[in-house]
C-alpha cells in the first residue's frame, strides 16, 4: 500500500469513529491529506536530491574546482529554492545555509557568514576555493540535518498552503531586486524553482478549490509567468545572468509575480486555513 493510501486509510478511520459534530470538521482535514500527503513527497525527493547535489557541490569546491563548482552552484540550489516554506521552518539551517552578507556585521569578511551565499562569494568575486573547506563541510552537514528533519516533520496544512503565495511574494519582494545571487547572478534558476514550488502546492490542492474562474486565471498567469522566463532559456538548459535584464524586463517579471502572489494569498481561505 502506498504512503498516500495508508495516511488516507489512517483518517478515514478516524472519521468514522467520532460523532456527527466532529464529523464535519474531519471531512475537510480528511480531504487535506492526499495532497500533503503528495507534497510531504514532493519534498522529500528534493532534500534528499539536495544532499546528492551539494556532494558533488562540495567535493568541487575542496577540490579546487572552481568553473565545475560554479557550474553546480546554481542546479544545487534549486532543490532548495523549490520547498523553501518547509526549509524556513527550521530557522537555524535556514540562517546556516541561505543568509546573506547583509545579515552579518562584517559582512563579507564576517568568520560567520556562511553557508551556499559565502561559498558563491569566494567563487565568483574571489574567483577561488581558497578558505572554504570549513563552509562547504558546513553546508553539505546542514544539508544531510534538513533532509532527516523533514522526514521526520509532520506538515502543517495552513504552512503548505500558504507557501504558494509566500514563494512568489519572497521573489517579489525582496529577489526581483537581484540581491540573492548577487555574485553568480543566477538568480534566474531560483525563480523557476520558487515558481516550481509555489505551482506544485497549487495543482495538489486546486481539485478541492471549488471556483473554475479562479483555477483558470491563477493557471493562465503561471503560464505568463514561465513564458517570460523561457525568454531567458540557454541552450543547456540555464538561464542567462541576471545583468542582462534591463530595469523594463524586472518590472514586467515583477507585476506578474505580484499578481499571482495576490492570487495564491487567498487559498488558505479557500480551503478552509483560515
Amino acid at each position: 500500500m502506498s504512503f498516500t493510501r495508508i495516511l488516507f486509510a489512517v483518517t478515514l478511520a478516524v472519521l468514522l469513529s467520532v460523532g456527527p459534530a466532529q464529523a464535519q470538521s474531519t471531512q475537510a482535514s480528511l480531504e487535506l491529506v492526499e495532497p500533503l500527503a503528495e507534497y510531504k513527497i514532493y519534498v522529500a525527493e528534493h532534500a534528499a536530491a539536495l544532499v546528492e547535489d551539494t556532494e558533488k557541490f562540495v567535493t568541487a569546491v575542496k577540490n579546487g574546482e572552481v568553473e565545475k563548482a560554479k557550474s553546480l552552484f546554481a542546479p544545487t540550489r534549486r532543490h532548495y529554492e523549490k520547498i523553501e516554506p518547509i526549509a524556513e521552518l527550521f530557522a537555524d539551517l535556514d540562517v546556516s545555509m541561505d543568509s546573506r552578507a547583509d545579515d552579518y556585521e562584517k559582512g563579507e569578511a564576517d568568520p560567520n557568514f556562511g553557508g551556499f551565499h559565502r561559498i558563491e562569494y569566494g567563487l565568483w568575486e574571489k574567483n577561488s576555493t581558497e578558505g572554504l573547506d570549513g563552509y562547504a563541510d558546513k553546508l553539505l552537514a546542514d544539508v544531510k540535518d534538513l533532509n532527516n528533519r523533514v522526514a521526520d516533520l509532520t506538515f502543517p496544512p495552513e504552512i503548505v498552503v500558504g507557501g504558494a503565495a509566500v514563494l512568489m511574494e519572497e521573489v517579489a519582494a525582496t529577489k526581483i531586486s537581484g540581491e540573492e545571487d548577487r555574485y553568480s547572478r543566477t538568480d534566474l534558476w531560483d525563480f523557476e524553482a520558487n515558481f516550481d514550488g509555489s505551482r506544485k502546492i497549487f495543482e495538489l490542492f486546486k481539485p478541492l478549490i471549488d471556483d473554475e474562474a479562479f483555477i483558470a486565471k491563477v493557471e493562465s498567469n503561471f503560464a505568463d509567468v514561465y513564458e517570460i522566463l523561457e525568454e531567458y532559456e540557454t541552450e543547456d538548459g540555464g538561464f542567462v545572468s541576471y545583468v542582462k535584464l534591463t530595469d523594463m524586463d524586472r518590472r514586467v517579471l515583477s507585476a506578474k509575480v505580484n499578481t499571482l502572489a495576490e492570487e495564491l494569498s487567498t487559498l488558505r481561505g479557500r480551503l478552509g486555513l483560515g
